[in-house]
């Protein structure tokens, strides 16, 4: 069911409509191409379809590596007819030399186009060689300039609103983390919940996809008429995501360590029992400082971090030179140092 959501999202129905319209364009036009290329009108549908992308520069990138591919491709075939009769060998070897160019700096998405290309003009255009090469790649520039401009003039896509929220996910995400151990930190052990000790993975896989829908959000800013009217400082967001992908290895770290101290017997590190209640209330207070809403006043946010500054400070006037059980190494220190460097990660602004 969640494919089938994914499938059907907004983002993607609208992608097929100017798909859809693009190629119909495309076709339409085609007839109209001078020359030999008017016969061969079927390729415009699909080079409206190659351009299609879901941002602008992204169609712009793609049709021109499609149609520099195809220059690429045709310009082989024609090669290879110079210089021999077209059979298994040549067809072999040809296709061969073909993907090797496909590694051409810059070709990208192009690459695959080079032996397509080749083998068309080889298989399909036959005798009618150079008008078929002719018409199949004016039709599919044809159908590029017609799939970006769709893309371009008809509700460019502006990834924006996905990236700004994935960023609030994240940051409510890595809080929800922290107080969930504080809540551990404060039952009878082992404890009963456990959910929190198996999300260390998690926390990264959601960094990443942050990345990603915050770069998808940059790309989609390019050559789109759209970004006047919804301006974003995205050079924030990239900075933002950094410090909470710091903020996610300091607290990967933290739930190793009280994964380890809970339910390992032979780790060299223990946190002794009177710990406990002062580290998991500066845990839960810089959870709580996380987990704030982008939304909020300066003012909580700034009370909201003062409580956790506090509270991490009293956790280690209280722990400090306290000794663990003999032949351990007391954790409260790192837990703590992990607590100090995620405050100055997200300590206010100014």
């Amino acid at each position: 069911m969640a494919g089938l959501s994914a499938a059907f999202a907004e983002q993607r129905l609208q992608l097929a409509a100017k798909a859809a319209l693009a190629a119909g364009l495309a076709f339409a036009i085609a007839p109209h191409m001078p020359g030999a290329a008017s016969h061969y009108a079927y390729y415009a549908p699909l080079g409206a379809l190659v351009a299609m992308y879901h941002n602008v520069a992204g169609s712009v990138r793609q049709g021109l590596q499609a149609l520099a591919g195809l220059a690429v491709g045709i310009g082989l075939a024609f090669i290879l007819v110079s210089i021999a009769e077209p059979s298994p060998l040549t067809v072999a070897l040809f296709m061969g030399i073909g993907v090797l160019l496909g590694g051409l700096p810059g070709i990208g998405s192009g690459s695959d186009w080079i032996p397509t290309a080749a083998l068309l003009v080889l298989l399909v255009g036959g005798r009618n060689a150079e008008d078929f090469s002719y018409g199949y790649l004016v039709q599919m520039a044809a159908g590029v300039v017609v799939g970006i401009a769709v893309n371009f003039l008809i509700f460019p896509p502006l990834h924006l609103s996905a990236a700004a929220s994935s960023l609030v996910d994240l940051r409510q995400a890595l809080g929800r983390q922290l107080t969930d151990m504080a809540a551990a930190l404060k039952e009878k052990w082992p404890p009963e919940h456990e959910d929190w000790s198996r999300r260390s993975d998690e926390l990264s896989e959601a960094a990443s996809s942050v990345r990603h829908l915050v770069k998808e959000a940059d790309a989609s800013r390019r050559a789109n008429p759209r970004r006047k009217l919804h301006p974003r400082d995205v050079d924030q967001d990239y900075r933002d995501l950094q410090n909470l992908e710091r903020v996610t290895f300091h607290i990967q770290d933290m739930t190793d360590v009280l994964s380890d101290v809970i339910w390992e017997d032979d780790v060299p590190y223990a946190i002794p029992l009177q710990d406990n209640e002062p580290l998991a209330d500066a845990i839960n207070a810089t959870g709580e400082l996380l987990s704030i809403h982008s939304d909020s006043d300066e003012r909580t946010y700034n009370d909201s971090y003062e409580a956790a500054r506090t509270a991490v400070e009293a956790c280690m006037a209280s722990t400090a030179g306290r000794q663990a059980a003999q032949g351990t190494v007391p954790a409260s220190e790192s837990v703590l140092l992990s607590l100090h460097r995620i405050l100055r990660v997200i300590r206010p602004r100014g």
